[in-house]
């Protein structure tokens, strides 16, 4: 082809064709990711108020979140077969509809039944979002843009959970808790309409038949894995039957394993860990995020139940890790470029494991601006590793390996976050034992504990060579040295 010939072709990208597009999409996916995340964490602090409404107990409750996460993590493998064949806008606007719909319904629940199945309704839609809306931006960006396109999909996973509790106190306040559901209505017709306006139709072009069995052992042994972590800390059922629950988790994972090399087209592509720029950033990346993801479940909880503070003044402090993200976001591109991925994420692990560890030092006399402008420092930290490791997971793949990529990697983010709360509670429960109001002291040993997960997976990200995700990152040494 003439280079006049290349000249005259039209963009590949939507946002080379359309500047606007720069924008508007990443919004349009960056809200949904948003609401996604926010219903992960905004049901905490009005579960008291539901349990009343609905004449249940608040343990009960704890139900409403599980649902939510579980379903998440069982449908999001399915979402990259379903944009490849459907196309990518119109399931991600599909997506948006579910969430919305199960979102009034959450909204007018009248029993705990109800509020359950809608939860999980909720969560169908989530799913379905997260992947296919980064997929979207992946295939809307070229691959010099990857950064900028990557921050959109990671910043709503760091303010969520940091947003959720305040928002859900000041909603179920000063309003009333079926807000916390009904907030999400006008977002997400909003995004639907933006996704059909916008959106190009992406689609696989060799489509597989979709791999029934191969999903339920993945989706089965996500579920099992985190009823059984749930339960180890806030045991439901017997100890002899969590450890049937985990053995069982194990099992069914391991047999996919082996099941997926004897399938052409497996519901969970296990040759993209052969990439070694996406098993470092999903695999080692999410074990470093399971620890960093304990925290805002941990801090809201110490400062009230530990230091007595009220949810607004303990939400008022953790949103305050919200403004660390927003700073770091802009200064990810220059760090990249000047230091490369591999000492990006060896220095966020290390500090990030010192980050949670002093939150062990804190004390009800502590003064709140010194809390808030720790939290706001630890929210730079776990920024830079999240958007890192992100970004990595992605950097190297070929274009037709970014659908599944995206699914696979959205199941593994989902389950850091689930299983990051997940171990803290389990830490927690088990430092407290039968106490119902941890002290403060319990409280810093659970942080001291967590503190450990960040470190392990240091040794995978050593392994990371300088061109790893150099074409991303434009790291200088990495661009100099000869190949």
């Amino acid at each position: 082809m003439t280079e006049l010939a290349k000249a005259l072709e039209p963009p590949q990208f939507a946002t080379e064709r359309d500047p606007r597009l720069r924008l508007i999409i990443p919004i349009t996916v960056a809200v949904a990711f948003l609401m996604e995340q926010l219903d992960s964490t905004i049901i905490t602090t009005a579960i008291p108020a539901i349990a009343q409404s609905l004449d249940t107990t608040p343990v009960r409750l704890n139900l409403a979140i599980t649902t939510y996460i579980l379903t998440l993590a069982v449908f999001i493998p399915v979402s990259g077969w379903f944009a490849d064949r459907f196309g990518a806008r119109r399931i991600f606007a599909l997506a948006l509809f579910t969430f919305t719909l199960g979102s009034a319904l959450c909204g007018i629940a009248d029993n705990i039944g109800m509020l359950l199945a809608m939860r999980a309704l909720q969560g169908l839609g989530g799913a379905m979002m997260t992947p296919v809306g980064r997929l979207i931006l992946l295939r809307s960006f070229p691959r010099s843009g990857l950064i900028t396109a990557m921050t959109y999909t990671t910043f709503p996973a760091i303010i969520g959970p940091v947003i959720g509790p305040l928002l859900g106190g000041l909603l179920t306040t000063y309003a009333s808790w079926r807000w916390i559901f009904y907030v999400n209505v006008p977002f997400g017709l909003l995004g639907i309409f933006a996704a059909l306006r916008f959106v190009d139709d992406f689609r696989g072009e060799a489509l597989q038949r979709f791999d029934f069995a191969g999903f339920l052992m993945v989706g089965g042994g996500a579920a099992l894995l985190q009823f059984g972590l749930e339960n180890i800390g806030r045991p439901t059922i017997s100890t002899l039957a969590t450890v049937l629950v985990l053995v069982a988790a194990v099992l069914l994972l391991l047999a996919f394993g082996r099941y997926a090399r004897r399938v052409a087209a497996p519901a969970v592509d296990l040759t993209l860990f052969r990439f070694r720029s996406f098993w470092i950033g999903t695999l080692a990346g999410g074990l470093c995020r399971v620890g960093l993801n304990g925290v805002p479940f941990l801090l809201p909880l110490m400062l009230q139940l530990g230091f007595g503070m009220s949810p607004v003044a303990s939400g008022s402090l953790t949103f305050v890790g919200s403004f660390g993200a927003l700073l770091m976001r802009p200064l990810l591109s220059p760090v990249l470029r000047r230091f490369g991925f591999k000492v990006v994420l060896t220095g966020s692990a290390l500090l990030g494991s010192a980050a949670v560890a002093g939150f062990a030092l804190m004390r009800a006399d502590t003064p709140h601006w010194l809390i808030g402008l720790y939290i706001f420092l630890f929210g730079i930290v776990r920024s830079a590793q999240f958007m890192t490791s992100n970004t990595l997971s992605y950097a190297d793949l070929p274009a037709e390996k970014l659908s599944r990529a995206t699914s696979l990697g959205g199941v593994l983010q989902q389950l850091s976050v689930s299983l990051g709360v997940s171990i803290a509670a389990m830490v927690l429960g088990l430092v407290s034992g039968q106490v119902h109001t941890p002290t403060p002291q319990q409280f810093h040993w659970v942080f001291l504990l967590t503190a450990i997960v960040p470190l392990l997976p240091i040794p995978g990200f050593l392994l990371l060579h300088p061109d790893d995700g150099a074409q991303v990152s434009g790291h200088r040494r990495a661009v100099a040295s000869p190949k």
